[in-house]
């Protein structure tokens, strides 16, 4: 059974659930994963603790775990980058394996006939302040680059005013900072905050500016998980060897309507490694 530890936001481990289902090599209600989900809503803001202005979330993301694993979890997924600071300590605490987000987007990203490249972050100013993508991606020789301070403090507002329900509002300022980064130079730009893909959903978003999506790349890689061998996608093929990361199942390559095309020069700031 999946156990979601979720409610970080809200719509956002809806829009997860979705993509589990959605890509669960699935012909009948009986074939699905089996999901238990924790909306823990009340846990204290991620990027305040990061940032040393907030209390700990730590407590409360143990409390959350220990009700999935008493509900009968067997995995664990986290559909919140920015909560993946405290992997970690959390994994440390529990047997059951916890997915890791920025594992599964590694597979996207190095999966055959991507294109070479920096890796643009849209993210949380927790995200990147945590170095989660930077330091994990470059294991795989991936540089990232993220917004600049004034793009950085567009994209803060986005994913509070998708958090608000104004998902149309945060989509224009979303917009503008991904292709700020396209036109940089980045071969691929991650949605690295789970509200994000909630307000850039549009398959024309997603080819114009090679976008890819955190949230599903982790749901691929929970139904690769579940279903070894099996294509998350109905009619898709797993990548063949694809398992860039020890003990992470291999994770197919997302479908051409979340990375499309796009590269130029702009301004942009290289991500702490």
């Amino acid at each position: 059974m999946l156990g979601v530890l979720g409610g970080m936001g809200p719509m956002a481990t809806v829009d997860f659930m979705g993509k589990v289902v959605r890509n669960t090599p699935a012909a009948r209600d009986q074939e699905h994963i089996p999901m238990i989900v924790s909306s823990a809503v009340r846990i204290p803001d991620r990027t305040e603790a990061i940032l040393g202005r907030g209390p700990d979330p730590v407590p409360a993301l143990r409390a959350a775990l220990r009700q999935l694993e008493a509900a009968g979890a067997t995995r664990i997924a986290i559909p919140c980058n920015t909560a993946h600071h405290w992997h970690g300590a959390l994994q440390a605490g529990t047997a059951l394996p916890i997915l890791h987000i920025v594992d599964a987007v590694a597979a996207v990203l190095l999966a055959p006939g991507t294109r070479p490249g920096p890796v643009g972050l849209l993210a949380t100013r927790g995200t990147l302040a945590a170095g989660l993508y930077p330091e994990r991606l470059a294991r795989h020789g991936l540089a990232c680059r993220v917004p600049d301070a004034a793009g950085q403090e567009a994209v803060t507002r986005a994913v509070r005013l998708v958090k608000a329900g104004a998902v149309a509002e945060a989509a224009g300022l979303l917009r503008a900072e991904a292709a700020a980064l396209a036109a940089a130079g980045c071969a691929q730009v991650v949605m690295a905050c789970t509200e994000i893909p909630i307000a850039l959903a549009a398959p024309e978003d997603r080819c114009r500016w090679s976008l890819v999506d955190a949230t599903e790349a982790l749901a691929r890689a929970c139904v690769a998980a579940f279903w070894p061998g099996r294509s998350p996608v109905p009619g898709r093929s797993p990548v063949p060897g694809l398992n860039p990361v020890p003990g992470l199942n291999p994770v197919p390559a997302l479908s051409p309507a979340v990375r499309g095309c796009g590269a130029g020069s702009g301004p942009y700031r290289s991500a702490r490694a």
